[in-house]
């Protein structure tokens, strides 16, 4: 791939992404066309807009204002570090716009709306072009439209990948760390299959009733207004399942067919699986459990079913409005499309979940059209950081259905040495991750 000098660069999309993507080319010294439908520069509703947003300025948060955690020993504060060492400007206007909120990066919500504004339009190589963009334009391009794509962007997205690889709704199941689960009460195997590729956690007939009880009654997490509460029959929310029937979870994904528990030399009454979530089996999948109940619900639900007791969460279940890519296959690594590598998507888009975990594709979608203008090959950063995981699990990460992820110490590859002690594995892990992360900066520059 070859581009006149000066080339500009299309970037679709004015929320965290886009703009991480727009300014990180920008300082490199690349013209950019930042197109957002939505934009006027004031605090009004524009004329074009989405269910969700109330300003037609860029960045706009839309629901909470928290852009969790600043402590490394937690792995959404070990993002934002790597983050802050490549001159994120999200991370950076955040913490300069940030209200009192604990150990966490909490924001004024118009503050940082305005300043992502401010900064962006005063940037000289930065065009913004407030208009919808209908087709996927020519020559490098990123697309950071986020999970309120328009529809007509949309219906171009689908001709580009395929209508059966872009979702318009997330059905979530948690996502526990292995090391604190109770291997006690589980035994592993598949259904009518000699594979342990399954932990199974077995329920008796009373905690199965006291569980789906509990479930059935648990406080849920309210959607927004653009949120429809409309479920698709095969992929129900694991609460309604159990309002409908005692029976409907121990029928479905519960049911116990098939899978015999070596202690007890019988077929259990009910199943809980868990599914390996990543090759290196650090992370486990509550399979069929997608659920709209508050997270501390679901610590207390889930906390019933016998080696779940104790489990640390990576990611709650949810089921929400948004629209993402199937990527494993459509993107590689680097955020390039399978067979046109001047097109990079980013963001919500490209299959993360979060305003930082967004922002951070859009840095490294920047990054790489950058590096591609100039004549160098596209790049990402080490299997030892957050980044780099977040890049390389929407390439292909995870196991079973494809679905969004957030920053969590699960996507890391073990230490060398092993650390009892939670706070200081993670601390490790962070030691680690900034360490190699600064090493990789360093030839990036060379």
């Amino acid at each position: 791939m070859s581009w006149p000098q000066g080339t500009p660069v299309a970037v679709i999309g004015g929320g965290l992404a886009g703009c991480e993507a727009a300014w990180q080319l920008a300082k490199r010294g690349v013209r950019v066309t930042l197109y957002e439908m939505r934009f006027t520069g004031k605090d009004e509703l524009p004329p074009a807009t989405t269910p969700a947003h109330q300003t037609g300025l860029l960045a706009e948060l839309v629901c909470s204002n928290s852009l969790k955690s600043l402590e490394t020993a937690n792995a959404h504060g070990l993002l934002k570090a790597e983050l802050a060492l490549l001159d994120s400007l999200v991370v950076g206007t955040a913490k300069r716009c940030a209200v009192p909120a604990g150990k966490a990066l909490a924001v004024d919500r118009g503050a940082f709306a305005r300043a992502m504004t401010d900064r962006i339009a005063a940037q000289p190589a930065i065009a913004i072009e407030p208009s919808e963009v209908c087709d996927i334009p020519a020559g490098p391009t990123a697309i950071a439209s986020g999970p309120l794509t328009s529809g007509a962007l949309a219906a171009a997205l689908s001709r580009l990948f395929g209508r059966d690889n872009l979702f318009f709704y997330d059905a979530i199941a948690p996502i526990v760390a292995a090391d604190s689960l109770d291997l006690g009460p589980l035994f592993r195997g598949n259904r009518n299959s000699d594979d342990g590729d399954y932990l199974n956690a077995p329920l008796t007939k009373d905690q199965y009733r006291a569980f789906v009880a509990e479930l059935a009654a648990a406080r849920r997490h309210r959607p927004h207004g653009f949120e429809e509460g409309r479920w698709f029959e095969g992929c129900l929310p694991a609460e309604v399942m159990a309002e409908r029937s005692k029976d409907s979870l121990r029928f479905g994904p519960m049911k116990p067919v098939g899978l015999f528990d070596p202690r007890e030399g019988r077929r259990p009454y009910a199943v809980l699986q868990l599914r390996r979530e990543n090759a290196a089996g650090t992370m486990y999948n509550l399979v069929g459990f997608q659920t709209q109940l508050a997270r501390d619900e679901q610590r207390r639900v889930f906390g019933l079913v016998p080696g779940l007791e104790r489990a640390e969460y990576l990611r709650y279940g949810s089921m929400h409005r948004n629209t993402y890519l199937n990527a494993p296959g459509l993107l590689q690594p680097t955020l390039q499309a399978a067979g046109r590598p001047d097109l990079l998507v980013a963001g919500q888009l490209a299959g993360v979940e979060g305003y930082v975990e967004s922002a951070a594709m859009g840095l490294l979608a920047g990054i790489n059209l950058a590096r591609l203008l100039r004549g160098e090959p596209a790049t990402v950063p080490p299997e030892t950081t957050i980044i780099g995981q977040l890049a390389r699990h929407v390439s292909g990460g995870g196991r079973g259905g494809y679905q969004p992820m957030n920053a969590n110490f699960g996507l890391l590859p073990p230490l060398a040495s092993p650390v009892r002690d939670k706070r200081d594995r993670n601390q490790a892990f962070a030691g680690r991750s900034l360490l190699d992360l600064e090493d990789w900066i360093g030839n990036c520059r060379n």
